[in-house]
Parts: C-alpha cells; structure tokens; sequence
C-alpha cells in the first residue's frame, strides 16, 4: 500500500510538471551575447581573422551569414531582442530604453523578456555579464555608486558580476589594465591598449572564469538552466592581452573596402564617429566624412578591433569546452549573438549609428543539440527578433501571441520555405529595409535625398545611391518599411 501511495504522487508530480510547460527532454541554453560584435569571423569568409574557437563552433552549428539587428546601438538592440518586437516609437532607440520600457514598469502578466518566459516555465535563469544594457544588469550611471536596482526585475534567478579590481560594471566596461577605466582616467586614454597582462587582466577574462563556475553548479540543480553570458569586447576602448595582438602582423591587416563617403547620399545617413571622438581624448586622428583617418591609423585600429574578437573568441571557447567536459553539450542549445555591426572605417566611419549594412550586420550562431557534426549556412534574411519564437519552439513553450519576430527552427532544419522577404532597421533619423536584392534607406525629415537605394547584387558595399534611377524599386521597397506609430 505504502509504495502504491508513493507512484500515485509520484504520478501526480510529473502530471503537474508537464502541465506547466516543463519536460524532461527541454534542453539547456547558453546565450552569449558579444559587444559591437559584426560579422567579423573566419566562420564569415574572412580568413585572416584568428577566431578558432567561433569557427569550431560554427562547424558544428548554423551560421546565419544574413542577420539584422533592429536598432544600431546596444540598449535599444537588446530591447527589441530580449522582447521579440521592433521598435514601435522613438523612445524605443535609446540605450535607456530598458530601463523605461521594463525595469519602471509594473509587473504584467506578459513576460518582460524571453527570459523571463523561460523562468516561467521551469527554467533557472542565470546571468552574468551585459545581457541587457547595463554591464552587471544593475541600473545606475558611469559615474554613480552600484545600485540594487535590477535592470529585468523579473528575469533573473541569479544574477552574477565579477568586477575585479574595477569595482563598478560600468568601469569593467570601459577597463584598461591595472584597474583603471576610460572614467577613472577622465577620458584622456587612447581608443585602444596593448597590455601584458593575462586573460584576467581585463573583465572579459573574469566573465569567463565565473561563467565556468557557473556551469559547474547550474548542473548540479538537476533542471533545465538558461545561462546569458554577456561579453563586453570588441566595444570600444579596442582593449586586448599582447598575446591576442600578436595573432595579426600590422603591416597584413586589410583595410576597408569602402572608406569614402558614399556617393549622392544625404549627410544625414552618416554619422560624425562620435562615440569614438568624444570619448578618447588621446586619439591620434579624429575622423570624420569629410577627412576620414590615415590608413596608417586605420590599419591600427583595425589590429586593435581584430585583436579583441579573438580574445572574446578565447573566452567563448574555454566556456564551451567547459559545458564538454561536464557532458552537457549534447542537452544545451549554444547562441552566439552580436548585438549590432560597426563600420571600421567603413563609408569613413568609426561607429555604429547608422542605417548601413555595416551597422545592422552582426554574427549569429545556432548550435542545437544533437547537431555536433552537422554545421550549416543559412543565407536567407533573418532578425534579432527572431530569437525569441525560436527559443519558445525548441523549448517547447507557446510564445505571446504579439511577436514580431518568426521562428528560426526551419532554417535551422536545413528548410528555406519560411525564409524572410525583408529585415528592418530603425534609427533617429529615419528607416531601412532590407530584401534578397536591396537596401532602402528613408529619411522623412529630409528634402533632398529622401531616399538612399543601394543594389547589393553589384555594390555590396553600399557606394552608391541608385534611388533616382529606380523609383520604382523605391516605391515597391517602402511598402515593406514600418515607420513608428507617433
């Protein structure tokens, strides 16, 4: 009778488990998310970037060689990611975005994020490093004491930062060795730093030592875990260890293809580089459309940016080895997302505030479970947005029915069926879309040059403005825009 009583609540406990949305099969996911991260990878075709473990990786995933990020600056990116919507209203592009849309907000019975969804459905829910938009998830500004203030109230079980000698998230985010940050030292620092230190010796490192950690007790719980890991390079300062440095020999290291303003477009489509400028003090060059830098300093910069991918490229793979050899890889769904591009030069740019493909272009890796010998390219168009839907289908959880974003999981069956028609972009100044063929950028508040048409099939680099050429593709690619509702 005893062990009768024992399976009937045995019964009943896994009756209730899988009522809630929880099974036993629902795998674990790691989503890394990496700072001003473009496409910039051997996986990409650029076979002179140092990026072995990404490429390892890639081999056993689905590279997306077409992903679009809404927004080209990381609060408002991450906004629309983590809630599966575009951008509805102005408000909606601001690195704040969060923080009034969210973390002031009352509680709904709508998840604030994916995340949250997640943890409604059994998930334990980890954080660690810059998921959201502030370095540590925590809301107070560069220069203001930490807070207690959670930027996702509800999203995370833990949430965990390891600031070293740094002491603030946001002085991790703008680190320089020896505990010093871009603050401390009042902006008067180069744009870039080459230290002999080890990976520890900038916050990347202790992100991936504590994510390490992490994985040693999430797997002790005995349940499915979400883990974001947030890495804060390649953002600027382009900071790295001398031993990434070394990887590149400078004189080697191409320049852009596109330096120079593009032709017969307004001046408003472009940006004065002015994170870059008015940030570091001690910049040796400051650029601008009109006098783009060196190439003697284009060429360094570039070695610092590349050096700091393959640094963030080391501390991916020590926490993927990690999830290897505590046997969790053939469970865990691995995401790797950039949250927007960054023109290195590009159309004389240094930064990421504008509607180009340079800025909107960001990496996307899938590895699922089972898929260890099966890597993919995926070519079709696909959006931030669309990681929401897609993790709500692999983990067997219905999504809010108000998504903008579709799901990824036919791509990543190899099927091109649902493939996207457009993938649209939404800044200050105006709108882009995007489709197999084109890119049409719309400038509203203008009167000459409204309108910036770029053909991808002959002018991948976005050189020329072809819109007075075309109207008629003009006129067929703003029915796929979606300005806001004001």
């Amino acid at each position: 009778m005893q062990y009768v009583k024992i399976l009937y609540a045995a019964v009943l406990f896994l009756t209730a488990w899988s009522c809630s949305g929880q099974t036993a099969q629902q795998p674990n996911i790691v989503f890394i998310s990496v700072d001003d991260l473009r496409p910039q990878l051997g996986c990409y075709g650029f076979d002179y970037m140092n990026t072995p473990n990404l490429d390892k990786l890639a081999s056993q995933s689905t590279v997306f060689k077409n992903h679009f990020t809404q927004v080209p600056t990381c609060g408002a990116s991450r906004y629309s990611m983590l809630t599966g919507k575009y951008p509805t209203h102005p408000s909606e592009l601001r690195n704040n975005v969060i923080v009034e849309k969210i973390t002031n907000q009352k509680s709904s019975n709508q998840p604030e994020t994916f995340i949250h969804l997640l943890k409604k459905n059994g998930y334990y829910t980890s954080g660690i490093g810059k998921i959201s938009h502030s370095a540590d998830g925590y809301v107070y500004g560069y220069n203001e004491p930490v807070s207690k203030q959670r930027e996702l109230p509800l999203s995370w079980d833990t949430l965990q930062f390891d600031t070293g000698p740094w002491e603030t998230g946001w002085d991790a985010f703008f680190a320089y060795s020896g505990g010093q940050s871009r603050t401390t030292l009042q902006k008067k620092v180069k744009p870039y730093e080459m230290a002999s230190v080890p990976d520890s010796g900038y916050p990347d490192g202790l992100t991936a030592n504590l994510s390490i950690k992490e994985l040693t007790r999430l797997k002790k719980l005995n349940r499915p875990f979400f883990l974001g890991v947030g890495f804060l390079k390649p953002h600027l300062p382009f900071n790295a260890p001398s031993q990434y440095w070394n990887l590149y020999q400078k004189n080697n290291i191409p320049l852009s293809p596109n330096p120079e303003a593009p032709e017969n477009v307004n001046s408003t489509a472009l940006t004065n580089s002015g994170e870059f400028n008015n940030g570091y003090q001690k910049a040796e060059e400051h650029p601008s459309a009109e006098h783009p830098v060196s190439k003697e300093y284009a060429r360094r910069l570039r070695h610092a940016y590349f050096a700091a991918i393959s640094y963030i490229d080391a501390q991916i793979g020590k926490v993927i080895s990690e999830l290897d050899r505590l046997n969790l890889t053939e469970n865990t769904i691995i995401i790797v997302w950039g949250d927007h591009g960054w023109h290195l030069g590009d159309h004389s740019i240094w930064g990421k505030h504008t509607l180009f493909e340079r800025a909107l272009k960001s990496a996307l890796i899938i590895k699922m479970p089972g898929t260890s010998k099966s890597g993919k390219i995926a070519d079709g168009l696909v959006e931030s947005i669309d990681i929401y839907p897609t993790l709500c289908e692999l983990c067997n959880i219905n999504p809010p029915e108000d998504l903008d974003g579709s799901s990824l999981v036919p791509l990543l069956n190899g099927s091109t069926a649902k493939e996207k028609k457009a993938a649209l972009g939404f800044w200050h100044n105006g709108y882009t879309v995007r489709n197999e063929n084109f890119r049409l950028m719309y400038f509203p508040k203008e009167k000459e040059n409204e309108f910036a048409l770029f053909n991808h099939q002959n002018d991948p680099y976005e050189t020329t403005n072809i819109a007075d050429s075309h109207p008629e593709i003009v006129q067929e690619m703003k029915l796929l825009l979606k300005p806001f509702n004001e």
